[in-house]
């Protein structure tokens, strides 16, 4: 066994005693001493903390009590996702020192499924970025070329996965933080149905930008890490009501018969970059190889820019306006100037931006009724320099903002739907590109299936 061992072989073979947690657990260690100095994926590292939590796991399972499903596998909590007793820095320096004193209820759920916690893995400042740096910890780097973007806001958890540091990682998406940087490491991140997997504490319960979800290296695992995280909570009114067993695997599904709408940039409403459509392209081909019928097809989102930047501008704004005013120099640029652009906004704005995302639900529930999935890039480009904090033009056409390039993943965000990012092949250079499956509101076990079929049948990349 090594640390690219599957996660659910690795919980298989805890159960069985034929290796224990803390041996597993120094695997892991070993592999982040390895890859970390270069990568910086885990922060916040405590591994005589870790070391005494597998001894515990031990104990527990000779004890002959039962066991959750994730029992001692080694686990680096996303830095934006408060765990009691850890440094929780939210990539801020204004919270470098802060640590919480309950788990918030992702955490809580994967803890109590019997988890080792190691450390934090990296964010940006707030979350904010599809790249992973801050000035607490520094710059993410990519684990297939590390003078490369690891992505974002969950970059520190795509690379840890990609390079084997860890089995499993928690995420978070608002604007593609779970599927970006999926796509950019070549590994596997779902932002699932809004209200399948809940968040608390949360300061606006009726907010619904952002959920957090599960990446793993394969469809397989990320299901089982779903199988924990998702299901109701009475603190979360509008969580879906599926128990979250009801993910987990085994998966079993066919692409053929599927009715597939293809499309490299839905209609030309955002630039793509030649390599990464090019592997869409063959994404595409491959799902017609494999027996389904694929279209040239997309959904109407032309509202969707409008509506994504006024909620998420009313979001931040909310949420960090207060802490900007007391410390205007204690923020990157990009974020203040996304929280300043909330000041102006009025309560007509965003009326009219929960409007069109209503409109915008509606139009998928219409469009899933000719199609059972829909496929198109996850991000408009490959990994770009780790140097640059976006990139600055696609296909020659200049990217104003940190948000401008990531239009092919917030399309999707206000929609409701949930999309999985899969790895689907790689730039001429060898950079990593993954694949956008997109299923209707609800379908997560569907898109799944969907997704585990494509990954069987494009085999290793």
């Amino acid at each position: 066994m090594d640390t690219f061992t599957t996660a659910r072989e690795m919980a298989g073979a805890l159960r069985a005693r034929r290796i224990s947690a803390r041996e597993l657990l120094e695997l892991h260690l070993a592999r982040i001493d390895e890859r970390n100095p270069q990568l910086n994926a885990v922060v916040s590292l405590d591994p005589e903390r870790a070391r005494a939590g597998a001894a515990a796991a031990d104990q527990h399972l000779a004890s002959g009590r039962p066991v959750g499903p994730l029992h001692g596998l080694p686990f680096a909590f996303k830095d934006t996702h408060a765990v009691a007793g850890w440094r929780t820095t939210y990539g801020s320096p204004l919270f470098s020192d802060f640590v919480p004193a309950a788990d918030e209820l992702i955490v809580e759920r994967i803890r109590r499924a019997g988890v080792v916690t190691i450390g934090r893995t990296n964010v940006p400042e707030f979350a904010a970025g599809s790249h992973t740096f801050n000035t607490i910890f520094g710059t993410t780097l990519n684990p297939v070329d590390p003078t490369r973007s690891a992505g974002g806001s969950s970059g520190g958890a795509a690379a840890a996965l990609a390079s084997g540091m860890v089995p499993l990682a928690d995420g978070s998406d608002m604007g593609g933080s779970l599927r970006n940087p999926a796509s950019f490491c070549g590994v596997v991140g779902l932002r699932p149905s809004f209200g399948r997997v809940p968040e608390w504490p949360k300061p606006n319960q009726w907010e619904t930008t952002s959920t957090g979800g599960p990446m793993a290296r394969n469809v397989g695992d990320l299901a089982l890490l779903l199988s924990v995280i998702a299901g109701p909570d009475p603190r979360a009114p509008l969580a879906l009501g599926d128990p979250g067993a009801s993910f987990a695997p085994p998966l079993s599904g066919s692409l053929r018969g599927l009715r597939v709408a293809w499309s490299a940039d839905l209609g030309g409403a955002f630039e793509v970059d030649a390599s990464v459509a090019g592997v869409v392209e063959q994404a595409g081909r491959l799902f017609a190889r494999s027996g389904a019928a694929v279209f040239s097809a997309w959904p109407d989102l032309s509202v969707a820019d409008d509506t994504f930047r006024t909620l998420r501008a009313w979001h931040f704004q909310a949420s960090y306006g207060a802490l900007l005013a007391r410390h205007p120099d204690a923020f990157k640029q990009s974020l203040a100037d996304n929280i300043r652009a909330g000041e102006s906004l009025s309560g007509a704005d965003v009326a009219r931006a929960y409007a069109q995302r209503t409109a915008l639900a509606e139009t998928m529930r219409l469009f899933f009724q000719s199609y059972d999935v829909l496929v198109l890039p996850v991000s408009q480009v490959p990994p770009f320099p780790a140097d640059q904090e976006f990139p600055a033009a696609i296909n020659g056409r200049p990217m104003a903002t940190y948000l401008d390039w990531m239009r092919s993943a917030y399309f999707i965000t206000v929609t409701g739907c949930p999309a999985i990012s899969v790895p689907a092949g790689s730039t001429p250079d060898g950079l990593p590109v993954g694949v956008q499956i997109v299923a209707p509101h609800g379908a997560d076990r569907r898109l799944l299936e969907v997704a585990a079929a494509f990954e069987e049948s494009r085999g290793p990349v």
